[in-house]
């Protein structure tokens, strides 16, 4: 019996990443049909070797159109793996059901209604999540059949390499990645790397900041940190404008157009330590484990969904003693989130850029664990929740 498969598939986004990889370490496993609302080719026109790949995977229009329909619902033959659309709980394949549906979904809105819970009942035999966190969110609304499957790394791409930092040897470089919002806490990098910029002219800044989605980047208008003001510049052009205005010396900073996820571990492997004061991830940041699968040493909370790869043993921990709520335009209550240490944020920097040797002992302790979480582990777990085991 076949596994289906409706996924998003992407090369520059997290859950397209999800979605190629863990389609076909499935194909590996068992057989495993790509449901036709996404075509391969178009979703990964950077990756062709694997878009030929998932393209042998999609489903052939004679096989489609002979599975029975029950009013607007396609029922299949077999168990469905769906990505669950936000905090609504939709399937973002809609109208189709599997002899068994597992939904798997990433929140970062803790604050859930009556509504949404009985819709995650309603559409799905089992739904996973990408942490802890989240999975025990869902357990205290009541929901019953809830798992968590931590994504992967690909071991290929993201490991760490024998001096592998040919650039900036004369520069503690600091690395930050993740779309610029508020949620990943950018304003705290800034704050705090321009404490260490000020007192040690041989740091630099390297960013991955780019955020295709307005609404995302503009929450960060909600920072008490710095002063956001939307930008209609290009990319490069508004984060350097940003950080200028803050008091970043942008001649010591490299902020990097998007970019397809392979090329990022050139990046990781230039720079010193990686940066991740996050407040809130659904996820366990595919950032920070692909960063920490190059070896590379990092400052980062360990709450929310950190909390699954983030320990004192492999990184140095920024607390979260406080929250903040989110609101939405209208007032209504959407989350609550740790809101990272400011002040142990500067701290941790301060004594990465003195204790370089400890440093990267705790970048190997990281890749370690990465290198145990290869993508394939997460797809032998979503095959067994497609079983039922």
């Amino acid at each position: 019996m076949a596994n289906y498969v409706g996924f998003p598939l992407g090369s520059n986004f997290g859950w397209g990443i999800c979605g190629r990889y863990c389609t076909l370490e499935l194909a590996r496993l068992g057989e495993t049909v790509l449901l036709p609302f996404v075509n391969p080719a178009q979703a990964l026109p950077h990756d062709p070797l694997a878009a030929f790949e998932l393209q042998r995977l999609l489903i052939s229009q004679s096989r489609w159109e002979r599975f029975e329909r029950r009013g607007e619902v396609v029922q299949l033959d077999g168990p469905l793996l769906v990505a669950i659309s936000g905090k609504n709980m939709t399937p973002s394949v809609n109208g189709v059901r599997g002899t068994r549906t597992v939904g798997y979904t990433f929140f970062e809105e803790n604050v859930f209604d009556a509504a949404q819970i009985e819709t995650a009942r309603r559409e799905y035999d089992v739904v996973a999540t990408g942490s802890r966190w989240c999975t025990e969110i869902l357990q205290n609304y009541g929901l019953a059949n809830v798992a968590t499957v931590i994504q992967g790394v690909d071991p290929h791409v993201f490991h760490p390499l024998p001096n592998a930092k040919a650039l900036f040897r004369d520069r503690f470089v600091v690395f930050s990645g993740g779309k610029f919002e508020f949620r990943k806490g950018q304003d705290v990098v800034i704050r705090a790397y321009q404490v260490l910029q000020d007192k040690y002219r041989d740091v630099m800044l390297v960013n991955s900041w780019f955020n295709p989605w307005n609404w995302s980047r503009d929450t960060m208008a909600a920072s008490p940190l710095i002063r956001f003001r939307p930008s209609d510049q290009p990319h490069v052009a508004a984060v350097n404008q940003l950080l200028a205005e803050h008091g970043i010396d942008v001649r010591r900073v490299i902020t990097l157009p998007p970019q397809v996820n392979a090329v990022q571990a050139q990046a990781y492997h230039q720079t010193d330590v990686g940066l991740f004061p996050n407040r809130s991830e659904g996820g366990t940041n595919l950032v920070l484990m692909e960063y920490m699968a190059c070896g590379k040493p990092v400052i980062a909370t360990n709450s929310t969904g950190h909390r699954d790869v983030v320990h004192s043993q492999n990184a140095l921990v920024i607390s979260s003693p406080k929250t903040v709520t989110i609101n939405s335009p209208r007032g209504e209550r959407l989350a609550e989130w740790p809101e990272p240490n400011l002040d142990e944020t500067v701290a941790h920097l301060e004594w990465a850029y003195h204790h370089r040797e400890q440093l990267a002992a705790l970048g190997m302790n990281g890749a370690r664990e990465m290198a145990a979480r290869p993508w394939s582990r997460p797809a032998v777990e979503f095959a067994r929740l497609l079983e039922g085991r």
